[in-house]
């Protein structure tokens, strides 16, 4: 699994926030024992589906009242 690059360019929502949201999520799936059966069938690209997921909308989050 590669980097959904169309989907990134199509994604017409806030580009930073689902970013951010992919960085946390990454960083958490990073951990030992936190990344799942999907990352080791992916040879451990969390990155790839991480963004995957988010653009997917399988990853839910919350924007904060903080500019």
């Amino acid at each position: 699994m590669s980097i959904p690059l169309n989907s990134l360019i199509d994604y017409e929502d806030n580009i930073y926030q689902i970013t951010c949201v992919a960085i946390k999520e990454a960083n958490i799936l990073s951990n030992p024992g936190c990344g799942g059966k999907e990352i080791e069938e992916n040879n451990g690209k969390i990155v790839s589906e991480v963004l995957t997921r988010a653009l997917k909308g399988e990853i839910h989050f919350e924007a904060s009242e903080e500019a």
